[in-house]
């Protein structure tokens, strides 16, 4: 099972837009110099939805190739789409991915049943370790503790990315009598500590792009039970979990990786630039964290 800070990495673009490369490969290489537990590549922070296709299977073949097994690369793999998610999956896993991330279907709102009947399809068609991804107030649908208990029956679906972001929910999912190498992943910062203090097995990160360090030493602690140091290191990470997402993710986090110059400033339209309103919380944010 894979446990720890696992970071939803950026795609870094240049102001046109264009994929920058030598900036994607000077990260992979940063976050396991800094203790990153794991890496997604091109999940819906990651741009997933304005890459094309070549792409984004280029992005995950990049981060396999620099990540060279020294941490598991997850591919982000979701789409509205069954046969796409499948197509996407197949290709994830062709190009040596430890394992996939797939996002329930936005916009179709599936029932209960269309959404096992989903994910049953891509485990049945692929056979990579399928982590699943509810974040109901990206998607308009919500992937219910009874059909996350139906879905890990099965044998290749091993974890959940629960980014509702409420601890009843983690209880909840806890309490169910799920497999005993089946993931609970947090996917919302600000309550991810606590989720590993009651069992959760690690947090699938927005801050951990800017907070490697941080972020591992945070997980690891709560995840070995030290409630004492796990709740100082996130007291100093909360103004990064909440003013990274003053603006729709990833602006926020792009502004300040740039303002760290690690990147470039690049995002690809609908997204803009970061209202410059909002710049001093964030900076002051990065500051409080030790990441400027």
């Amino acid at each position: 099972m894979i446990k720890g800070s696992i970071v939803a990495i950026v795609t870094p673009m240049f102001p046109d837009g264009a994929v920058d490369w030598d900036s994607l490969s000077a990260l992979v290489e940063w976050h396991i110099s800094e203790g990153t537990d794991a890496i997604v590549a091109v999940g819906t922070t990651g741009e997933s939805a304005t890459l094309t296709v070549d792409e984004h299977i280029e992005v995950i073949r990049r981060v396999v190739k620099l990540a060279k097994k020294r941490v598991p690369v997850i591919a982000g793999t979701g789409a509205n789409a069954t046969a796409e998610a499948i197509e996407l999956t197949q290709a994830g896993k062709d190009a040596g991915a430890d394992a996939a991330l797939l996002v329930t279907p936005y916009y179709n709102k599936p029932p209960q049943e269309g959404l096992y009947r989903h994910f049953k399809a891509v485990a049945e068609a692929v056979d990579i370790p399928i982590i699943l991804y509810n974040v109901p107030g990206r998607t308009g649908c919500d992937l219910l503790p009874a059909t996350v208990a139906r879905l890990a029956q099965i044998r290749n679906i091993v974890g959940l990315k629960e980014a509702k972001g409420e601890i009843a929910r983690i209880k909840e999912l806890l309490a169910l009598n799920l497999p005993r190498d089946f993931g609970i992943y947090s996917g919302d910062d600000a309550t991810a500590c606590e989720s590993m203090l009651l069992g959760g097995h690690g947090d699938i990160s927005v801050t951990a792009n800017v907070a490697p360090r941080k972020m591992h030493e945070m997980c690891m602690a709560a995840l070995a039970g030290d409630r004492a140091k796990a709740e100082r290191l996130d007291g100093e990470l909360q103004p990064l979990h909440k003013h990274l997402f003053v603006e729709p993710n990833p602006i926020p986090v792009k502004w300040a990786l740039n303002e760290m110059n690690k990147i470039p400033a690049g995002l690809r339209l609908p997204l803009v630039p970061m209202d410059p309103v909002h710049q001093d919380l964030v900076r002051t944010a990065l500051r409080t964290a030790g990441c400027l």
